[in-house]
């Protein structure tokens, strides 16, 4: 008489053709035969997660292989670990191994400040109610409807924040579950190594076996070919298994340049939620906020000071009242109008010389072809000044967090497409004259020396 696991192997090579692969291998893979009793086939799997999904998703498929098999009706039943005997669960240690790997970067991202960004300390205003309310949303139901979660702004508003306050929320709310949180650039880097070293098997293993798959910074991922190929079809594998993924960026995917249109709309599909800079009152509730976390009292004419000064991100908001913290315990100060002052002057000349401008990069690319401001801020149309212009529209596109509109606003007020069309101008100009792209990066190392 054959085994169940024996039925199972034959069922599954019904069940292969009739999905696709990475389905296959995501998901019914998982399935560890426990026993067949009263024409219901009982499977183990680990996460309530990964039950629900299988359930949701391939439980006719399942049953019509097993019944097809059998030769008489079966139901398929699956059970979680604390259903299924422990000597079931000694025989799927083997087969969960795969998925364990990712858990030791989800323990270093668990050791991390990161771990400490909760839904709790974050800090609502109207700035930043929606993504806070999708991200609460995909926290407590991930991988249906806001899925992909895109949240996009400046740095330093809290995009990072509220994923890492997804992350955190999904752990608490199931600690089986494997999070996956990562920087667009070390993908980058992962990739390149694994590709390098012949390990694009363990690399796709990584990415795809993930309950949940976070990446920082996506935006990095523009104009790397490569990079956006394997990426694609990590996102549909992920999307299509009803995986949750969250991506954070410091502009719209429209804007993301150059990005493939397949990617563009995978980016799209989801929920998109934007953070603007928060406002006066919003900036003093994050001050204090901050303070409090802190053990720090201060009065609200120092709250309000900071408020008034500091206004472009959170993080040079919580980076004042850490050099007051410092102060006080240091030279035992006592929060006050003095001391805000001086933390906020550290704060201002620490932050804003890193900043590149538009005006550094038109001054720069001035110098460069020895044009005026004039003449690249102006309506020419005369070709080495319109050649000049969209190169620094280019570089701005590449060096700033500034919207295409906001770029067009230095040049004679260009709308958007403008912008956009001289960007892809320069672009399909570097790939086709090594000197160009030679030249371009040659100023921006010029612009990165100026500060």
């Amino acid at each position: 008489m054959q085994s169940f696991s024996d039925v199972w192997e034959k069922a599954m090579t019904l069940i292969e053709p009739q999905v696709t692969s990475v389905s296959f291998n995501s998901w019914i893979k998982l399935l560890n035969p426990v026993k067949m009793e009263n024409n219901v086939a009982f499977f183990y799997v680990r996460t309530l997660f990964q039950k629900g999904t299988i359930e949701n998703n391939f439980s006719e498929i399942i049953e019509k292989a097993l019944t097809d098999t059998m030769g008489f009706p079966v139901r398929a039943s699956i059970i979680t670990e604390d259903e299924a005997p422990p000597r079931i669960i000694e025989q799927a240690k083997p087969r969960e191994k795969q998925f364990n790997e990712v858990m030791q970067q989800d323990q270093d991202y668990l050791s991390s400040p990161m771990s400490k960004l909760t839904f709790e300390n974050f800090v609502v205003g109207a700035e930043n109610k929606f993504a806070h309310a999708a991200s609460v949303s995909v926290a407590n139901n991930p991988g249906t409807g806001f899925n992909p979660l895109f949240i996009y702004g400046r740095s330093g508003l809290g995009k990072t924040h509220l994923m890492c306050a997804i992350a955190n929320e999904l752990r608490r709310n199931d600690p089986d579950i494997n999070i996956l949180y990562i920087k667009c650039e070390d993908f980058i880097n992962d990739l390149v190594e694994s590709l390098q070293k012949g390990k694009m098997a363990q690399f796709r293993k990584k990415y795809r076996f993930v309950d949940a798959f976070l990446v920082d910074d996506i935006q990095f991922i523009a104009g790397k070919e490569q990079t956006q190929e394997e990426f694609f079809h990590t996102f549909e594998a992920l999307h299509e298994a009803s995986k949750q993924i969250i991506l954070t960026s410091d502009r719209p995917p429209k804007d993301i340049l150059p990005l493939t249109d397949r990617l563009r709309t995978r980016f799209e599909m989801g929920v998109m939620a934007d953070i603007q800079p928060p406002q006066f009152e919003t900036r003093c509730a994050i001050i204090k906020n901050k303070a409090d976390s802190l053990g720090l009292e201060l009065s609200d004419n120092v709250v309000e000071f900071i408020a008034k000064k500091l206004h472009t991100n959170v993080r040079e908001l919580e980076g004042a009242i850490n050099k007051i913290k410092a102060y006080n315990m240091l030279y035992n100060e006592k929060p006050s109008l003095v001391t805000a002052q001086n933390a906020v002057a550290s704060v201002i000349s620490e932050s804003r010389p890193t900043s590149v401008t538009v005006d550094m990069i038109i001054d720069n690319v001035c110098r460069y072809y020895y044009l005026s401001a004039d003449d690249i801020r102006g309506k020419s149309h005369k070709a080495t000044i319109v050649r000049a212009r969209h190169i620094c529209m280019y570089i701005a596109r590449q060096m700033t967090a500034l919207s295409l509109k906001e770029i067009g606003e230095n040049f004679s007020s260009k709308d958007h497409t403008t912008v956009l069309h001289a960007i892809k101008n320069i672009e399909a100009d570097i790939e086709k004259d090594p000197k160009l792209k030679q030249d371009i990066s040659e100023q921006m190392e010029n612009i990165k020396k100026s500060f």
